[in-house]
């Protein structure tokens, strides 16, 4: 999770800057400056950089605000990342285009959708689960990834990073075809929904969340490793390490699945500036296409919350309820947003 400084940009565009750190993340630093009219009309480009303990990138942008139809932006961009994970490395050139609607509250328009394309050549290692005799850190594969990213959005919620009623529901469907040692194919559907109801005014809140992840179509271990499904830290069951939830190899480092199951409860209470939290979230990542909702991992936290003019600050501290061997005691979670 990172915290943020955004400065106002003039006229024609300026810069954005975050930092951060989290348990089992790490050191995050990231930049991003803009012009937002170097190709007339509304034809803005971006460059943007990450460098942190697990992830770099390098990547740039086009996009032209309302092409074609008011409030639809066409975007195309590339990026080089590097990532470092307990369940793989990996290096990637990526490049996508597609047309992007977002949802916007303050102009009452609920309805947003992405309909795109990605091409993406990665070299990756799994951690230990093709492993040869004496090599612990298993063996890298290259993978030339083609997919069709498809996503759908309803925020029924007052307001973008402090919501106190409404809901929130988005979809995505995104068929892959990839090439390693052979053309295969798969499907990867995933459904996000999240509800927030005010219990006194707006300043006792009860928000809940789901989350479920389906990859239909190809073994586990014959996709890629970073984009199977994962869970665990900050964005998903707090308290556990990042993305350390699900099934582990002999060096219990985490495999990824195939199907996903999340859900979060929060009670949030607001007095003036300063708020308080307390939450529980459960989760696990299974090898099968459909989640069993079986050994479900479980946290449980408290928080505190400063409301500023551009979200509210969110400090987590959680503990696994559920502890297994390896897992943390306590983390510890900064960001700015709720977390949900």
């Amino acid at each position: 999770m990172t915290w943020r400084w955004i400065p106002g940009p003039g006229r024609s565009g300026g810069w954005r800057r975050a930092g951060g750190y989290a348990t089992g993340e790490g050191f995050k630093v990231e930049g991003e400056w803009t012009h937002r009219n170097l190709f007339p009309p509304e034809g803005a480009f971006t460059v943007r950089a990450t460098a942190g303990t697990k992830d770099q990138s390098l990547g740039a942008e086009l996009r032209r605000s309302n092409a074609g139809k008011r409030a639809r932006s066409l975007f195309v961009l590339t990026e080089a990342v590097r990532e470092t994970r307990d369940a793989y490395s990996a290096y990637a050139l990526r490049a996508a285009a597609g047309l992007q609607r977002e949802p916007d509250i303050a102009l009452e328009r609920r309805w947003g959708y992405s309909i795109g394309s990605e091409v993406v050549a990665t070299n990756q290692r799994d951690r230990s689960l093709f492993a040869e005799e004496g090599d612990t850190n298993g063996r890298r594969r290259t993978f030339f990834i083609v997919a069709l990213p498809l996503q759908g959005k309803y925020d029924g919620s007052n307001d973008l990073l402090n919501p106190t009623r409404g809901f929130r529901v988005a979809t995505q469907v995104t068929p892959e075809a990839a090439y390693q040692d052979g053309i295969f194919g798969y499907t990867r559907l995933r459904l996000d929904a999240s509800a927030y109801l005010p219990l006194s005014g707006e300043d006792l809140v009860l928000a809940g969340r789901a989350a479920l992840g389906s990859i239909l179509g190809a073994s586990r271990d014959r996709i890629a490793p970073s984009r199977r499904f994962y869970s665990g830290g900050g964005g998903s069951v707090r308290g556990f390490g990042f993305e350390e939830l699900g099934p582990k190899d002999a060096d219990n480092d985490p495999l990824g699945g195939r199907s996903l199951a999340e859900a979060s409860a929060e009670l949030r209470y607001r007095f003036g500036n300063y708020g308080l939290a307390a939450f529980v979230d459960a989760g696990q990542v299974y090898t099968d296409a459909l989640p069993t909702f079986s050994d479900l991992r479980y946290g449980a936290g408290i928080g505190a919350r400063y409301y500023t003019a551009f979200g509210p600050i969110r400090f987590d501290v959680a503990t696994p309820l559920n502890r297994r061997e390896g897992d943390p005691k306590v983390a510890v979670y900064i960001s700015i947003g709720q977390a949900f």
